[in-house]
């Protein structure tokens, strides 16, 4: 348990102060001793009201254009990605995971260390809305659509209430698909209404320290983290 209150805080620190994240700092801890089936359903649960918080507390910043048909594109991909979260090996998605996670990463430092913005390709926009939708299925992994959002985005209060929209969109599908599908189940419930106080904790402090802190710096750090733990997650799952 103490494993989970420790991902919970460090996960939703990095969503209140970024926007974005929480899933891949979650399941990047977890996933060394918890299966992805049990992983998300909770994550979900937890991620939904965080969200909420974001987009509220953003809600000037929302744009239209932006959310909705990445939001359309998002549940179209999240269909294959519930399937195969249910029907597939558990160590073969930790290693499609570690790979995922380290793609993103990558992505994640490029975009951190090269200056982009303005309208991108509707090719590019439907590449990133599907597969993300599909790694969402999965995972509840965002940060492809985080990629696509950063650069379209004019300013972080933008970013953060744009992709805000996208996740809550996608949470309320998902519920839908995890309940129907079976893989919200009460144990799941009950560990994520544990988990509520340590992840509104964690939004809190990260949304707190937001105005402080040097956001690229903690991308960063972030960014090494999960890059280190793709890999053992790939090593340990060969």
């Amino acid at each position: 348990m103490a494993l989970w209150i420790i991902a919970a805080l460090a996960a939703y620190f990095v969503k209140g102060l970024c926007g974005f994240a929480n899933t891949l700092v979650l399941s990047s801890i977890l996933s060394f001793g918890v299966n992805n089936i049990n992983i998300s359903p909770v994550d979900l649960m937890l991620g939904m009201p965080g969200n909420c918080i974001l987009a509220y507390r953003n809600r000037k910043s929302l744009r239209n254009d932006l959310w909705i048909p990445l939001s359309l594109l998002v549940l179209a991909g999240s269909l294959p990605g519930v399937f195969l979260l249910k029907n597939t090996d558990a160590r073969i998605i930790k290693i499609v995971f570690g790979c995922a996670v380290i793609f993103t990463a990558l992505e994640m430092l490029w975009r951190e260390t090269h200056s982009s913005s303005g309208r991108s390709s509707r090719v590019f926009l439907v590449i990133i809305g599907i597969l993300s939708g599909v790694l969402c299925g999965l995972f509840g992994v965002g940060a492809l659509l985080a990629a696509y959002v950063g650069r379209t985005a004019r300013n972080q209060d933008e970013f953060k209430a744009n992709i805000s929209a996208v996740f809550i969109a996608e949470n309320l599908f998902r519920i839908i698909l995890y309940i129907a599908n079976g893989i919200i189940t009460a144990a799941a419930v009950r560990q994520a209404l544990f988990m509520v106080p340590f992840m509104l904790a964690g939004l809190w402090l990260g949304m707190k320290s937001s105005s402080f802190l040097n956001e690229k710096t903690v991308k960063k750090c972030v960014i090494i983290l999960l890059v280190i733990s793709g890999v053992l997650l790939i090593l340990q799952n060969i």
